[in-house]
């Protein structure tokens, strides 16, 4: 009578793939991001999202899949950093009176990466729509025109953005952290 296949024990594999390709995986960091602390904080990230998977699976390519993780996490850095860049520099231009607080600042960065993850789950209709308005000042009437939708298509765009955001503060109010990629 053959053996019994071995049981699929997720934890043993999580020690297998970081003890195999922990350090495969920081070095490929450190040269994408020229930084020990920020690739060490990724690739800690990288099994943790791992480890928390609602499912464990057997995996078949480590490597593939670490990398997969690895650059979900480098994008949502990477947008971070665009939002901070574009924040600073707007505060640049306040006058040192308006200046927020550090405590302010923090929050504020916060929210903005919210509502551009609640922006990004839209499709892209819906949010060119919404940037139109919103970012570049126009009307309903002008963006229907622009984008050829009617001008009800270009309310219910509008609507499903601001539920969108709505529910991103909410979350944010509630401390719920952005969703997993």
């Amino acid at each position: 009578m053959p053996a019994p296949p071995p049981s699929f024990d997720p934890i043993q594999q999580v020690q297998q793939l970081f003890a195999g390709h922990h350090a495969w995986l920081l070095s490929r960091l450190k040269a994408r991001l020229r930084n020990t602390a920020e690739a060490q904080d990724v690739a800690s990230e990288t099994f943790l999202r791992m480890v928390a998977a609602p499912h464990p699976v057997r995996i078949g390519e480590p490597r593939a899949f670490l990398t997969t993780i690895a650059k979900r996490l480098l994008c949502s850095l990477w947008r971070r950093r665009e939002l901070e860049h574009a924040y600073l520099e707007m505060l640049a231009q306040c006058p040192p009176e308006l200046a927020a607080s550090p405590e302010e600042r923090a929050v504020l960065l916060e929210t903005l990466e919210h509502i551009a993850h609640a922006l990004e789950g839209l499709p892209p209709q819906v949010q060119q729509t919404f940037v139109l308005s919103q970012m570049d000042g126009m009307g309903y009437v002008a963006i229907a025109e622009q984008l050829g939708i009617s001008h009800s298509t270009v309310r219910r765009h509008m609507a499903e953005g601001f539920r969108r955001i709505a529910l991103a503060v909410t979350r944010q109010n509630a401390g719920i952290g952005l969703p997993r990629p």
